[in-house]
């Protein structure tokens, strides 16, 4: 039988700012309820090689 996937998923979040001028993008994961929140979502998270906040988007 098959199994039913759950409404909630396992999402990256990548920096938008660090891959724009070319160095590594930090990645973070997260949950996300997919049924409540069908967008993409977009975190304010910290850097480490930029040493700063910026803002990190959901990618595929």
């Amino acid at each position: 039988m098959a199994k039913k996937k759950g409404k909630i998923r396992i999402i990256t979040l990548e920096c938008t700012v660090a891959r724009k001028i070319g160095k590594s993008p930090s990645r973070y994961t997260t949950k996300k309820n997919s049924q409540t929140h069908p967008e993409r979502l977009e975190k304010m998270k910290y850097n480490p090689s930029l040493r700063k906040h910026t803002l990190h988007k959901e990618i595929k």
